[in-house]
Order: structure tokens, then C-alpha cells, then sequence
């Protein structure tokens, strides 16, 4: 089992660049493309939200025209530059999107493992709320296999990775409880989220926890404590989660933009007349 997890496209309409300078539509269709040329494919695709840049149905259906390039599977949640709305009437017809008639989220068996998509949009906010309904409905979905390997997702991290202004924004509401909860459930394998534009790790609740790089711009590393911060085009970049009963979950990360290579391991002696 093969998972490709990708986060904050941040579409635009047509022509438009992310703050006039990201080019997040044409950054987008090359994560599709190196998704694509993946041997073996990934037998789904999980996108943990920000999925456009500001929920408008023009961006949405931008998405919508990306993503059908996909022969597999791709399961969607919301981020806070999304509006949940106009993504459930566009893409409502997407693995999960109708399940709850109040968010976006979503639990799913893929066989070997489950994975769960929780839906943390605050409308208006940056940061992310877990409210009691979606920690007692993410309580009763870990409740129905405890003994499944299973990932949660989610668009805001639930810990402190030391960018403050990003910090300032995570999963404000709901932490404590979410981390009960995952602790009660020692099956949950992996908690995956976006958010942050870096590739982030940390423990979280007895469990791994990921952030996985944006397929478009990155927020810059700086540990500094600044009210603001700021992005850059370090490489691109998507996460990989490869299932196997011998190992169980192991995670790799995959760059967008093709390296020079690949190249033979040679040592100097297999060379004529070295």
C-alpha cells in the first residue's frame, strides 16, 4: 500500500498568481505530473488541505480539472485558505466530501490501513479548532477497528515547531483533547497535516506526527520570534507512505523537480585502467 500525501496547493483562477508570485496553478500540475510518473503509482492520494488560495469556486474548479488527471483515488480536506461550502458543490462527488452534512471529513479502510480526515477549518480564521462534535466524531471512528494501523489527517499541526507566526496559527483549539484521544488509540500510526510549507516531525501524543512540505512555495525556516513571516521556492516537495507487514508504515519524502541523474555506483576499480 502506497499513499502519496500532498498539501497546500493553493490554486488560483486562471492566470493568477499566489501573492502575486507564486505560480501555484503551474507548480501544481508538475506535483500531479511527478505523481504521475511514480513506479510503483500510489494507490490513493491524501491532499491535506489548502487546497486553493482563497475558496473560490473558479479556483475550485481549477482544482477540479487537476486532479481528474489522477487515475487513483484522491481523498481532500480543508484547510483555512478553503471554504468548505464551495468545495463540498464542486468536489462533493470526492471520496468522503458528503459523509458529514456539517464539515469535511471523512474515515476510509484502504485495506492493509484506515485513515481518517479531520476537518479543523475555523471560517475566517487562520488557525484550526477541533470543536466537541469532531473530537467525539473522531473519538466513535477510532473506536469502530482498534486494532487496524490507522493515520490521521489534518490541515492545522497539533504541536509547537518553533516558527512562531506559524505557531500562532496551528491547531489552537481542541490540542489537548486530540492528543487524549490519539493517546487512547496507540493503533493511530501516523497524524499527517500541511499548514506550515516544511517538511516538520515531531512525537505527538505516543505517535509520529508529519508536517509535509508544500508542492508550491515554502514558508522560510527561521526559528527567530518574529510577528510575521515569509516564503521561498526551496524545492518541492510531497511524502510518501509505503505500507508493508514486514515494516509497517514507513515514510519517504519525494521532490517535485527531477535531479540531474540517476548515475551507476562505480567504484574506481570498475573502470578500464583505473
Amino acid at each position: 500500500m502506497l499513499i502519496a500525501h500532498l498539501t497546500d496547493l493553493h490554486i488560483r483562477p486562471h492566470g493568477l498568481a499566489a501573492y502575486r508570485t507564486a505560480e501555484t496553478n503551474m507548480l501544481t500540475e508538475r506535483a500531479v505530473d511527478a505523481v504521475l510518473a511514480l513506479d510503483p503509482r500510489p494507490d490513493c492520494v491524501l491532499i491535506t488541505g489548502d487546497l486553493t488560495d482563497n475558496g473560490l469556486p473558479a479556483e475550485y474548479e481549477n482544482l477540479k480539472r487537476m486532479l481528474s488527471r489522477l487515475p487513483m483515488p484522491v481523498w481532500l480536506i480543508p484547510g483555512n485558505h478553503d471554504r468548505r461550502e464551495n468545495l463540498k458543490s464542486i468536489l462533493g462527488d470526492y471520496p468522503g466530501l458528503s459523509d458529514d452534512p456539517h464539515f469535511a471529513q471523512w474515515a476510509t479502510d484502504l485495506g492493509p490501513v484506515r485513515m481518517i480526515g479531520l476537518d479543523t477549518v475555523v471560517p475566517g480564521s487562520g488557525a484550526g479548532r477541533l470543536c466537541a462534535d469532531r473530537l467525539a466524531w473522531l473519538e466513535a471512528r477510532l473506536s469502530e477497528d482498534t486494532a487496524k494501523p490507522t493515520i490521521v489527517a489534518l490541515h492545522h499541526p497539533a504541536f509547537v515547531c518553533g516558527i512562531h507566526h506559524m505557531d500562532r496559527i496551528n491547531l489552537l483549539e481542541g490540542k489537548a483533547e486530540l492528543e487524549a484521544i490519539i493517546r487512547r488509540h496507540p493503533q493511530v500510526v501516523r497524524v499527517l497535516s500541511g499548514h506550515h510549507h516544511r517538511p516538520i516531525q515531531a512525537l505527538f501524543a505516543g505517535t509520529l506526527a508529519m508536517v509535509a512540505p508544500s508542492v508550491a512555495h515554502q514558508v522560510v525556516l527561521d526559528l527567530n520570534d518574529k510577528p510575521s513571516g515569509q516564503f521561498n521556492f526551496e524545492p518541492a516537495a510531497f511524502h510518501l507512505h509505503l505500507w508493508t507487514e514486514a515494516a509497517g508504515l514507513v515514510s519517504h519524502t519525494a521532490y517535485v523537480e527531477k535531479a540531474p541523474g540517476p548515475y551507476p555506483f562505480l567504484r574506481d576499480a570498475d573502470y578500464p585502467g583505473a
